[in-house]
Formats: C-alpha cells, structure tokens, sequence
C-alpha cells in the first residue's frame, strides 16, 4: 500500500490514502482531510450517506496503525469550515492518540488556532525542517524543497480504445511534491506533467510511479 522513495536525500514512504510517511522525522504527512465536508453536503440536499462522516477517522488510525509514526502533521484544510457536529468527533479522536498531532494552517481552517491548542495540538503558519519546509499552499523558493497540499492533485491517463481515467497523484517537480488530498470529498485538479517532474499515482491500494 506505500511506495518508498528518495527526495532531497531524505526517505518517505507515499501511501494509497494520501498520507506520506518521512522516515527520518518518524512523521506522517497528511494534506486536506476536509472534516465536516459530507455534512455540509448534506445540509445542501446532496446524498451523502452518514456512514461518511466516519471515514477520514478509520482512515486516519489505520494510517497510524500502519506507520507507528511518532508525530502526524495536517498540512493544512483539516475542517472543511465552521465547527458542526464534526468538531466533537474529532475532539474524542484527537484525546484518544498518544502521538504528537500538528496543523499547518490552510485556507479553510477558519477555526481558531486557540479551539486547537486547547485540545494540546499545535498550529503553524509553516514548518522548516532543514532544508525541506512544509507549507498548505505550494510555493516554489531557491534551495528550499517544498512539501505542501491545497491542490488535490491528479492527472488524466489515456489507455486503448479512447478509455481516459483520472487519478489523485502525489506530484514531485524540482522545488517539492504536492500531497493528493486525503478527504474522501473533495474533488481533485488535474495538472499536466512537464519534463523532469515526478508523478505517483494512487491506483486502487497501490501508489505507482508512472514512467
């Protein structure tokens, strides 16, 4: 379920969630979860079943479950908007954990940074990590490598007899790689390669390179 690859001389290992586990910080990544999005397409007459609002949770603790990370940074987007219903179900989730949990915080995260402190969790602006910073928005700086989300990447792949398919990618290009997003609601954009990026796509339970 996760590729392991090299960046910047550091080791991650990209998981089929969307989640990116960097080996050297024993840290789980993870951009744009989305919290409260189903519901919110709910309230708006669109037919989301309420098993949803359960599967960013599952998929979060297998996430941990698998890695055994000591620390899990949000790059950002983690609620969709406001507190709703969804607020009290990630503060039972969030006092369950015995590992460090960070934000980074994005465009979305309209909920004040004390509402997170007071449950023990740090918020940033940015991360800097020697020379990999993380950020929600990508941004591209000289001699800095990026790691960052805000655009749930994915690209369209043709294949015989016209089929097209698109799929959510983890996107490398030389300033950073962009986290697909790992809320199960959220849409994707699709980003045309250029030479010399690096695209893994998630296919099924399978992250693969494409070549």
């Amino acid at each position: 379920m996760a590729l392991e690859i090299k960046l910047q001389d550091q080791t991650f290992q990209l998981h089929s969630s969307g989640a990116c586990y960097w080996l050297e910080q024993d840290v789980v990544l993870l951009a744009d979860v989305h919290l409260g999005k189903s519901a919110h397409f709910r309230r708006h007459g669109m037919a989301v079943p309420s098993q949803a609002d359960d599967q960013e949770f599952d998929k979060l603790n297998q996430v941990i479950e698998e890695f055994q990370p000591s620390r899990l940074w949000f790059l950002g987007d983690l609620f969709h908007s406001y507190k709703n219903a969804e607020w009290h179900f990630f503060e039972q989730w969030l006092r369950s954990q015995e590992i460090e949990i960070a934000l980074v915080m994005g465009n979305h995260d309209v909920i004040s940074r004390d509402s997170f402190e007071r449950l023990g969790m740090k918020t940033y602006d940015a991360l800097q990590m020697g020379n990999l910073f993380l950020t929600h928005h990508p941004e591209e700086v000289d001699g800095k490598f990026n790691i960052a989300g805000h655009v749930h990447p994915s690209v369209k792949l043709k294949g015989a007899g016209r089929q097209k398919v698109k799929l959510s990618c983890f996107f490398c290009t030389e300033y950073g790689m962009i986290l697909p997003a790992f809320g199960d609601f959220t849409g994707t954009y699709s980003l045309q390669p250029k030479k010399g990026n690096r695209i893994f796509v998630i296919a099924d339970d399978e992250v693969v390179e494409l070549k």
